[in-house]
């Protein structure tokens, strides 16, 4: 149970815990729609996974990190919902790790950091207390699922070349919970393209633990994510938009 000092049993005090929240994405298939300031439910698509770190007695501080042309508009939007665990907005880079990294300079001393997508709006509280929990064994752990379809690899002409054994497939989530020292030191090392941070820890040996996050814990990156993600967020109550949008 939570304590009134906003610790939990086996997850580290809220005062070494911050969080980077990347929401600087191109939105490339998104059918020139902006999804970052997307609405959804009444509120900007970001808004509710900040809504979440920013509610969670185990986070102290955020670090916002978006694109320059939503710099403006986010930073009004956080001062109007009074997040006030936020405490810088930058802009990100032109790789998501860039943004990363930007979000990491900015974030100050902790000891522990979750980095998340924006575009994960069905994140909760519980889901952020697991990784900070599982991650205290190897340093790093990050929500996944297991691969419930089945899978096939496809080559020229669109030929299957193989049918991949799914067992222990996994299909990886934010949010990924590091201790900083890692993953300062990931980011110093790797320069080469990676899709999540976790790839950068694996790359330089660490162990990377998985936990279970959720198949609602869907990322918004085509069109046909908004009514899926709709639907959960509905489901949770969160339809009525609790200040500014």
């Amino acid at each position: 149970m939570a304590s009134g000092s906003g610790t939990i049993e086996n997850v580290p005090r809220a005062s070494r815990v911050g969080a980077i929240i990347v929401a600087a994405g191109s939105s490339s298939r998104m059918e020139k729609v902006d999804k970052t300031l997307l609405p959804l439910l009444g509120r900007s698509l970001f808004l509710h996974s900040l809504q979440e770190f920013n509610d969670s007695a185990l986070v102290t501080r955020i670090v916002l990190v978006v694109s320059e042309r939503n710099a403006y508009r986010c930073c009004q939007l956080v001062a109007q919902n009074r997040f006030d665990k936020v405490i810088d907005i930058c802009v990100g880079g032109e790789r998501r790790q860039d943004s990363v990294r930007r979000g990491l300079a900015m974030l100050g001393e902790t000891e522990w950091t979750v980095v998340h997508d924006g575009a994960r709006p069905c994140v909760d509280g519980a889901m952020i207390e697991t990784g900070l929990r599982e991650a205290r064994d190897t340093g790093a752990a990050v929500a996944a699922v297991p691969v419930k379809d089945t899978i096939k690899a496809v080559g020229t002409g669109r030929v299957v070349t193989e049918t991949l054994d799914r067992e222990g497939l996994w299909l990886i989530q934010t949010p990924q919970v590091f201790r900083t020292d890692l993953l300062t030191a990931a980011h110093e090392e790797v320069s080469e393209d990676v899709t999540d941070d976790a790839s950068m820890l694996e790359r330089c040996g660490h162990a990377v633990k998985v936990f279970m996050g959720s198949y609602d814990n869907v990322k918004v990156t085509v069109p046909e994510d908004v009514s899926i993600v709709e639907a959960v967020l509905r489901g949770r109550g969160r339809a009525v938009p609790r200040l500014a949008q």
